[in-house]
């Protein structure tokens, strides 16, 4: 069904496996109360690791969700995956919905895949050194593309299917994608997201290696401490985030709830390095004005960024002067946060759950907090709603974020207009 105009896109159902909450309510109550989910890493001994410290999903039973034979064929981050799309279906009212499956597509994404799954088949291989010991569940179950293929498969879902991989943007992509899906009519609904467990050995040593991660290993909750000066690296997180995306009359005619609507988007890369922003946040800065120009929000009108925000020295203060530059004066007056500073970086899944956060922030009229903030950065000197949460009525958000390899995300959140 091809149409000749953009039409609306809204959000009508949200899912969330998180550091801090294993449903969407769970995780917003938790981030009312500046709960931090960092810990000493249990999953294995990180003794010998610069960072020894994660966020890890706490007390996750997927058995909740899925019978053990289906779990056994699954690595962790599509369990999630599952998780957080059974709650989003639900509370979008399609588990038993009278919708056509093939017009309701899967567009899910992951920045590293099953790195669970290829560390015990490695470890086996080495152990044996007969491949003759490898799964053949190793290629299904650790390829990133699989979270997509298996909730479309669960739910019979036949539209549009495929997986978004852009490391930290990965799960922002997917949303902006299938954005333009139901806008130029290929669906009428999107499961979207993203998903990501790689607290793992190899993950762990690899952004250790890059000197990447927070060693505030004393203090594990204050690790994560976006814009605060004495920020030293991000922490580790895990998860799964997703959305129902849905045409806006297709949403009303089956009474579906509405959290709020997607406005605008910008796609845009640095073309600079593979892991450092552009100096002054330049892609960032045509990101935020490109989905203001779609969306027709003028700059003022902005009142919460939830910010990319890692807690790292380059990314903290590039976002800053890319928020100044686009936002000049009105810069001081609109509200910024970053969640990270309480379930740490999500890697592929940080978009869609920071991106549920800036919806819950419109619905609810109140600002997450960056907690941790304590020490003021001379570059990072604007409102970054410091360890308590604001009452604010928000019209208009953005969810930003950035990847390795210059990739970088804003989308625009609105309340509903009729």
């Amino acid at each position: 069904m091809l149409v000749n105009h953009k039409r609306r896109v809204v959000v009508t159902g949200l899912g969330a496996i998180t550091p801090i909450g294993l449903s969407v309510d769970e995780f917003w109550g938790s981030m009312m109360c500046g709960k931090s989910g960092v810990a000493p890493i249990s999953y294995f001994d990180a003794a010998d690791y610069a960072s020894k410290i994660a966020a890890e999903v706490k007390n996750f039973d997927p058995y909740n969700f899925m019978d053990k034979k289906a779990a056994r064929r699954m690595d962790i981050f599509t369990q999630f995956a599952v998780a957080a799309t059974d709650m989003a279906l639900n509370d979008a009212g399609l588990i038993n919905g009278n919708v056509d499956p093939t017009r309701v597509g899967v567009v899910y994404g992951s920045g590293i895949g099953g790195m669970w799954t290829y560390h015990y088949q490695s470890e086996t291989f080495f152990k044996t050194g007969n491949p003759r010991y490898i799964s053949p569940l190793f290629v299904p179950m650790m390829i990133p593309d699989i979270a997509a293929g298996t909730i479309s498969i669960r739910y019979g879902y036949k539209g549009p299917n495929y997986a978004t991989t852009s490391a930290c943007a990965t799960s922002a992509h997917s949303i902006s994608d299938s954005y333009m899906l139901i806008q130029r009519g290929d669906a009428d609904i999107i499961i979207t997201g993203g998903t990501e467990s790689a607290i793992c050995p190899m993950a762990l040593g690899g952004f250790n290696a890059m000197r990447a991660l927070s060693t505030r290993n004393d203090q594990p909750e204050k690790a994560s401490c976006p814009f605060d000066a004495k920020r030293d690296g991000f922490v580790m997180g895990e998860g799964a985030g997703t959305l129902v995306l849905e045409e806006y009359e297709h949403a009303r005619r089956r009474g579906a709830p509405i959290y709020a609507e997607i406005l605008g988007m910008g796609l845009t890369a640095d073309a600079y390095h593979i892991t450092a922003p552009a100096p002054g946040g330049e892609g960032a800065v045509r990101s935020m004005r490109l989905c203001m120009r779609e969306s027709g929000v003028k700059p003022q009108e902005i009142g919460y960024i939830n910010a990319h925000g890692t807690s790292t020295q380059y990314n903290d203060k590039s976002e800053t002067e890319a928020i100044k530059t686009v936002f000049e004066q009105h810069a001081y007056d609109v509200l910024i946060s970053s969640t990270k500073s309480m379930i740490g970086h999500l890697l592929g899944a940080a978009g869609a759950v920071e991106s549920i956060a800036t919806i819950l922030a419109i619905t609810k009229s109140i600002v997450p907090p960056t907690i941790n903030y304590e020490t003021p950065d001379p570059d990072c000197d604007l409102n970054y709603v410091p360890n308590e949460p604001i009452k604010r009525d928000i019209r208009y958000a953005i969810s930003n974020a950035f990847g390795f390899g210059g990739h970088n995300s804003s989308i625009l959140f609105g309340k509903l207009s009729q």
